[in-house]
């Protein structure tokens, strides 16, 4: 290369990374702030249910104030995280009432103990500031595309306290097998920026503890594989289970108004019937007992069958914490079975099922590593990679594109 090329190139290079390190810091500053103020809120509504076990009959309430602020904004088809995927992927925008609507609808669902998790709402709170930023700073579509990955970003590291792992989630989620890496470092800059204002003000990220971890060896690495496989197995059954009941529902209730009432009634039915309730809400008690050694057997099952019925019905939030629950006491289960390690085998299940369900690998491998620490690097990277392998082509996002086949038959 000449040197007037050199000089040309590090003058390029030098304006695109000032250009968006301010405006990652930015979207890493208003996301870190609305990250903070909805996970505060959601744990509030939370506490709060927790404290008056008679919020659950309020769940059609609930449940039609959500349709109708829906239809009120005539947002009746936003397709929630997928539109935020398909925004990634194309020059369709995110509606400005994509932010407003899944915050106040998220916290509905939680404050009545809906199973559903934080992560829609994050992806979609962010896409849409990520919206409102480059629709401000009239972007091109490729620069729109890069602010929605910061805003995604920044409010995904601050609601789970996983950084790098949201910084890396957003490339991966769109195109599997294929990263959008000019939005690299705006991304982890954003998500860095709003986990530490989460930190500042005082919204703890994810960390659990393995208790037993054993030394490493041939035994742990065909453990590793078995589980994976089984975990694989549970992710396609997950995912199906959330499709499947989401197309019942609009086939039996055409009406969204008796739709989500049926599913508010299903819901407190299997509530009563279960005696319990820690399959409300996000169940985060769940994977701490699981990492603790001990769940039930079917807990795992309930804990799906749950989400199902609530999401399906049309409640909001997102999969991801209940897929991370479905892990942890699925790989505690097995780990009780086996006699081996159950809080380990609740650690690498959790990472098995969101890497099955996302097909996000890398990002599954850091996340693992920044909620349980590096000591089980081993263990999570054969489980990460052959749950990766075994799920297929499944996920729980439609709109998700594969651009690189699993494996060579393909």
């Amino acid at each position: 290369m000449k040197f007037s090329q050199q000089k040309r190139s590090l003058k390029e290079n030098t304006s695109y990374f000032l250009k968006w390190t301010a405006i990652s810091c930015l979207l890493g500053c208003v996301g870190g702030l609305a990250g903070c103020i909805f996970a505060k809120c959601v744990s509030f509504v939370t506490s709060f249910r927790v404290s008056h076990s008679w919020m659950l009959y309020l769940m059609p309430a609930a449940g039609v104030l959500i349709v109708f602020l829906y239809q009120v904004f005539h947002e009746e088809k936003n397709r929630g995280t997928n539109g935020v995927l398909e925004a990634l992927a194309s020059q369709k925008q995110i509606t400005l009432a994509t932010g407003p609507l899944i915050f106040i609808s998220t916290i509905l669902t939680h404050l009545v103990g809906g199973s559903s998790g934080r992560e829609g709402a994050a992806l979609q709170l962010g896409g849409c500031l990520g919206t409102i930023i480059s629709r401000a700073l009239r972007f091109n579509t490729k620069d729109r595309q890069t602010a929605l990955m910061c805003g995604m970003s920044a409010v995904f590291g601050t609601m789970f306290g996983t950084p790098a792992a949201a910084g890396i989630f957003s490339l991966e989620v769109v195109n599997i097998g294929v990263m959008h890496y000019a939005a690299l470092f705006p991304s982890i800059f954003a998500a860095f920026i709003g986990s530490r204002i989460a930190s500042w003000m005082g919204v703890a990220g994810e960390r659990f503890t393995i208790l037993d971890m054993p030394e490493f060896g041939l035994a742990g690495a065909g453990y590793m594989v078995l589980l994976g496989i089984l975990c694989a197995l549970v992710s396609i059954g997950f995912c199906t289970l959330l499709h499947r009941a989401e197309k019942l529902y609009h086939k039996q209730f055409p009406n969204p108004y008796i739709r989500i009432l049926a599913a508010s009634g299903i819901f407190i039915a299997i509530t009563l019937l279960s005696g319990t309730r820690v399959y409300n809400g996000s169940s985060m008690e769940l994977i701490e007992e699981a990492m603790e050694g001990h769940v039930a057997y079917e807990a795992f099952l309930l804990k799906a069958i749950f989400t199902a019925v609530a999401l399906g019905g049309g409640f909001k939030g997102g999969e991801i914490v209940p897929t991370l629950c479905v892990g942890a006491a699925f790989g505690c289960t097995v780990g009780q079975i086996l006699g081996v390690s159950p809080s380990l085998f609740a650690a690498c299940g959790m990472a098995a099922l969101f890497v099955g369900v996302t097909n996000c690998p890398v990002a599954t491998l850091i996340i693992a590593l920044e909620m349980f620490g590096g000591e089980g690097l081993p263990y999570f990277a054969i489980i990460i990679a052959v749950s990766f392998a075994m799920s297929g082509y499944y996920s729980l996002y439609s709109s998700q594109n594969f651009a690189c086949p699993k494996t060579e038959q393909n």
